[in-house]
């Protein structure tokens, strides 16, 4: 007697179509989904690419750490060929993948300049 008949009702009061109330289920996802891709995949992407560029452009002299840790200097680098050999230390060269370069060390002036004094 004292309770009525609740009826549903969208918040404009008027009967949506299902694709409308699908599309704003969706929509949180496919946001996420954005934000994901341009706040982790998209400055990863970048960095691989400006990595391959310098494996590419690697020279005599250039100093690299491979993915195995170890840090040398290139001695012989051809252009076009998958293996470069490196100095890890006085004498001792090996030949290594330039794949398994993670790393091209840069000495930065403020660095160099330290070194000097």
């Amino acid at each position: 007697m004292f309770i009525s008949a609740a009826y549903a009702q969208t918040a404009s009061g008027l009967a949506a179509s299902p694709a409308v109330g699908m599309i704003m289920q969706i929509a949180p996802w496919l946001l996420i989904g954005g934000a994901f891709w341009f706040i982790l995949l998209r400055p990863q992407q970048v960095q691989q690419k400006q990595l391959k560029a310098k494996i590419s452009s690697l020279k005599r002299g250039d100093k690299v750490v491979t993915a195995g840790g170890i840090i040398g200097v290139i001695k012989k680098a051809a252009d076009g060929s998958d293996n470069v050999d490196v100095e890890i230390a006085p004498n001792i060269n090996v030949t290594i993948v330039r794949s398994t370069i993670t790393t091209i060390i840069t000495d930065t002036p403020a660095a160099a300049a330290n070194d000097k004094s």
